[in-house]
């Protein structure tokens, strides 16, 4: 069951992905995310996202700001063949 925050997490980062990747994603999830720079003052989510692309892997971590949804810093971490 997801809760109101985690849908509207995965959908900021799910369009910020296609907006830097293009629409042809699949498999979009999210590994994990959490509070940046810590829980007690929270600024932001850190999001780290996973999606195949052209039969690789992409691992991605996204900053996403807690007031207003902004991505204010995109990563590439990994590119990977699947297993």
């Amino acid at each position: 069951m997801q809760t109101g925050l985690t849908k509207d997490i995965e959908d900021k980062a799910k369009k910020a992905i296609e907006v830097l990747y293009g629409s042809n994603i699949q498999q979009f999830k999210i590994r994990e995310f959490l509070p940046f720079p810590n829980e007690t003052k929270k600024e932001a989510w850190d999001v780290q996202t996973t999606f195949l692309l052209n039969k690789l892997q992409y691992t991605v971590d996204l900053l996403i700001q807690d007031n207003n949804g902004y991505i204010t810093n995109a990563r590439l971490i990994d590119t990977m063949i699947p297993l």
